[in-house]
């Protein structure tokens, strides 16, 4: 039997990509899982492709960046599920542009979704979270970052800013759960380049300041990785499912780092 078997998975931005292929596996394992998203079409169109699995699955339209539809969402979870176990805060845009292009607008933008949306996730799951975690079984928070929270990159001051935001506050909230006796892991996870369509934005990107065809330019971008290719959502996923299971019950604070040797070099 899966270890999974009747916990319950929130995961937001769950509409498609590595949410979808998230959800996808956690389902696979038995969980019951809430996807959410401003995505409302891809949202309930993932809830019919992946229904018929071994666990439940349920769509709420959700902003990340407010916080009474978080307290919404995880409400609809509660009265949907009866509790919840595992929160991944995968909710994320990205953009490129210099500093001087950069608008306080844009930077703002980037803010509130990557970093005041994981922010706001993390807070509004904690009460709930702390009852279904009272046993030996701890909850098991994940937040999505990326390796341009690890390192700088040209052309990308606002996203970088927000990833490494990330990635800090999930160590400030594995040390303070940690102290407080939540029994609640807290961990990050780092991805390179995905052939998602965030993927393919970066790739745009590639052709367009190369001057690139599209083929030369996700080749290119495949090579930036040692391994010579980019990634796939559902090798997210399998990490994301090792985070939240037992398995990993003595990683906490943790930067998961999964880029195919690219922060290696």
């Amino acid at each position: 039997m899966s270890e999974q078997k009747g916990k319950t998975a929130f995961i937001s931005g769950g509409s498609r990509g590595i949410g979808a292929s998230i959800a996808s596996l956690f389902l696979d394992e038995g969980a019951n899982v809430l996807i959410t998203d401003i995505l409302e079409e891809e949202g309930i169109r993932t809830v019919e492709n992946l229904s018929g699995k071994k666990g439940d699955i349920s769509f709420i339209s959700h902003d990340v960046t407010d916080e009474d539809s978080w307290k919404e969402a995880v409400s609809y979870c509660i009265n949907e599920f009866g509790g919840l176990n595992i929160l991944v805060n995968n909710a994320g845009i990205y953009s490129s542009s210099t500093v001087e292009e950069t608008s306080i607008e844009e930077w703002k933008k980037m803010f509130m979704v990557n970093v005041e949306g994981v922010f706001l996730g993390t807070k509004s799951v904690l009460e709930e979270m702390k009852k279904s975690s009272l046993d030996n079984d701890s909850g098991s928070i994940v937040n999505l970052s990326s390796i341009a929270g690890l390192v700088g990159s040209a052309g990308h001051g606002a996203y970088t800013a927000s990833k490494g935001a990330v990635k800090l506050f999930t160590k400030s909230c594995a040390i303070e759960f940690a102290d407080l006796d939540y029994n609640i892991r807290v961990n990050s996870i780092h991805p390179g380049v995905i052939e998602t369509k965030m993927g393919a934005q970066v790739v745009s990107n590639v052709s367009e300041n190369l001057e690139l065809g599209n083929n030369e330019a996700k080749e290119m971008t495949a090579l930036m990785h040692p391994v010579k290719r980019m990634g796939v959502p559902e090798e997210i996923a399998q990490l994301a499912l090792f985070l939240a299971s037992n398995r990993s019950s003595f990683i906490t604070g943790a930067e998961m780092v999964i880029d195919g040797g690219f922060t290696a070099k």
